[in-house]
């Protein structure tokens, strides 16, 4: 049984409870003084007790997503990181890389089984042609994917990140990112899209902050060139520019953001919930840089916007007033954007709110709308803003608002 299992998750509580029965039931057999009780009641109360640890471990790591197995947990992950393979039949050689589709799962709590109504998410197999990193990930496909009358249609498609460690799985049925999409195009408040969801952490277990290491992972360009070529070849994507947008939490955040700023013309939106603003040095992420001041730099959303021109791209970022650690830094951020034309920046500010997935499920549906906004559409048309990126109040936001987003998680525009 897997580390995320129901099953384990119910075996730890239950035997925390019947431990705990255990112990109140013979403790008055084991009150005397002799070495055998002593030894019960301190086995009974260390075994009560890492039961109900277990328990409340447990029950932390489904909420929140921190290991997605046991061999990520005891930091023994050794899935598919970086393949390199140089033979003339690789097929990862293809013009756009290699996707395998290898799971097929219908949109939690929708309703209903068929496609044609619920939509699907498909457990996919992507190996990058240039890069050679191969990652597994989730694709949510709308129901109008499967509808005959939309056979011909073409899709906006967005790619959604995990904070790290993370695991994939967390997006589809804790952050609810399939299920928050049908819901909106369903009531009509956004354009169906195509959702690419995987975790920043492409090379296990370490944390490249999306970045192209020297001499190791290639992680920038798998997201900038390798994942939207190879789901573009295997779906329906529309190939049009400004067809594609980038989401992320934490550290999936902070990539959205970087991403978004340094390749516009394949992300046109970025959106950043709890995001930071350079990448950390620590012993989860390395040395990333390997002494390269200019990838270090470019690395640094800061010193990007003073330094760098200005990308023509949408940015919205999120905090809580009471609750986040950026929510400073990210008012900073905000007011920097905003001189920085053309540029856009947008911003969600929740009164309070933890760097949990409870915060970011209030967020995503006002981010999903936001990105609707911003990518052209199907049949190269918006999806619902102007040519310029801007939101035209549909989106429970205003033009050219305060920094600040209103508590209810209402996406404002500030540039």
């Amino acid at each position: 049984m897997g580390l995320t299992s129901d099953k384990v998750l119910a075996l730890a509580v239950l035997s925390g409870v019947l431990l705990f029965a255990g112990t109140v039931w013979l403790w008055p057999r084991l009150a005397r003084r002799t070495w055998r009780a002593v030894l019960g009641r301190v086995g009974l109360l260390f075994a009560t007790q890492l039961a109900v640890f277990a328990a409340v471990g447990l029950v932390a790591n489904q909420s929140f997503g921190f290991y997605g197995s046991w061999a990520d947990l005891f930091g023994r992950e050794n899935g598919q990181g970086v393949v390199v393979d140089h033979s003339a039949d690789d097929p990862a050689d293809d013009a756009d890389g290699v996707l395998r589709v290898v799971g097929d799962r219908r949109v939690t709590q929708a309703g209903g089984t068929r496609p044609e109504a619920t939509g699907r998410v498909q457990e996919i197999r992507i190996v990058g042609r240039t890069t050679r990193i191969a990652t597994p990930a989730y694709v949510y496909l709308p129901p109008e994917y499967f509808q005959e009358r939309h056979r011909g249609r073409t899709f906006p498609a967005a790619v959604v990140l995990t904070g790290y460690p993370g695991t994939a799985e967390a997006l589809v049925d804790k952050l609810r990112y399939p299920r928050t999409a049908l819901d909106l195009a369903r009531a009509g408040r956004m354009r169906p899209m195509i959702l690419v969801m995987l975790r920043p952490t492409v090379a296990p277990p370490r944390d490249t902050e999306c970045v192209d290491v020297p001499g190791g992972p290639q992680t920038e360009t798998f997201f900038a060139k390798d994942l939207p070529q190879a789901v573009s070849a295997h779906y329906r994507v529309h190939r049009g520019p400004g067809s594609w947008g980038i989401v992320g939490n934490s550290t999936g955040g902070y990539c959205a953001l970087k991403l978004a700023l340094h390749h516009p013309d394949v992300y046109a939106a970025g959106a950043g919930l709890s995001a930071y603003y350079d990448a950390p040095s620590d012993p989860t992420t390395g040395d990333l840089f390997q002494g390269d001041e200019e990838r270090k730099n470019r690395a640094d959303l800061w010193w990007y916007l003073e330094n760098m021109p200005a990308p023509d791209t949408s940015l919205l970022v999120t905090s809580s007033k009471s609750g986040e650690t950026n929510y400073k830094d990210t008012l900073k951020f905000i007011e920097r954007v905003k001189d920085r034309k053309p540029t856009r920046i947008s911003s969600i500010i929740l009164e309070s709110g933890g760097h949990n997935f409870n915060t970011w499920r209030r967020e995503i549906p006002a981010t999903l709308r936001w990105l609707g906004e911003r990518l052209e559409g199907a049949r190269g048309g918006q999806a619902g803003g102007r040519a310029d990126g801007r939101a035209d109040g549909r989106a429970g936001g205003s033009e050219g608002g305060p920094a600040g987003g209103s508590a209810n998680g209402s996406a404002r525009e500030g540039g």
